[in-house]
């Protein structure tokens, strides 16, 4: 028996086509958690970081098939299928900036006696964005009226995922009106839990036992 990560395939090529297009020093960071709130039977902390990795668009699909392995090869036994969620950052990562971010971890692992160099490799990436397109509203309310969004910004300039627990809303800035103080117009109408450059669960993929999608605008 194999855990289940894509639950719906043309959602999720639809997604990574829908992604930026990468330019040479560019990846995207993509991480599966095992998450406490989604299932009881986790005994360890409410996030757990399972895999992790970077990929352009072209491989993204592969590398996500390949978390289907099976059940139990995980280092956390007890992460049940319904405690899995898949995560991406859609804002590119910036292979040149993690480069230098990651010389200067490595003298601060060689003075801590430290040397995990993979994960610490993936931390930098993580933090180093490269060209922001996005910014990402959290919204951790089932109930939020996120028809409302019309009301600010043209519909063109962003786009709505649902989640198991609420919203994420994402802004193209490229595309957003500077002459609108949209930023502000966003946290003053929906209680906005975290907001930015910001992981989000993939559409398509499992996020307990829900499966994330955006919502049509019209």
């Amino acid at each position: 028996m194999n855990y289940k990560i894509i639950t719906n395939e043309k959602k999720l090529r639809d997604f990574i086509e829908w992604l930026p297009n990468l330019e040479p020093n560019e990846k995207y960071y993509v991480s599966l958690f095992a998450r406490k709130k989604y299932s009881s039977d986790i005994k360890s902390n409410d996030k757990t970081q399972l895999k992790r990795f970077v990929s352009d668009k072209e491989r993204m699909f592969d590398k996500i098939k390949q978390l289907e392995c099976g059940v139990g090869a995980y280092k956390l036994k007890d992460a049940p299928q319904e405690s899995l969620v898949l995560y991406i950052n859609p804002n590119p990562r910036d292979m040149l900036k993690a480069t230098f971010l990651m010389a200067k971890k490595t003298i601060e692992m060689i003075q801590e006696g430290s040397y995990n160099i993979h994960a610490a490799a993936l931390s930098c990436i993580q933090k180093s964005k490269s060209r922001a397109h996005f910014c990402d509203f959290d919204i951790d309310d089932k109930t939020a009226d996120v028809s409302k969004m019309k009301d600010i910004l043209p519909t063109d300039t962003f786009n709505i995922l649902e989640t198991r627990g609420g919203f994420h809303i994402l802004v193209n800035t490229r595309t957003a009106p500077e002459d609108i103080n949209w930023h502000k117009r966003i946290r003053e109408t929906f209680n906005v839990d975290q907001v930015g450059d910001q992981l989000m669960p993939i559409p398509g993929c499992v996020q307990g036992d829900f499966e994330p999608g955006w919502i049509d605008k019209k």
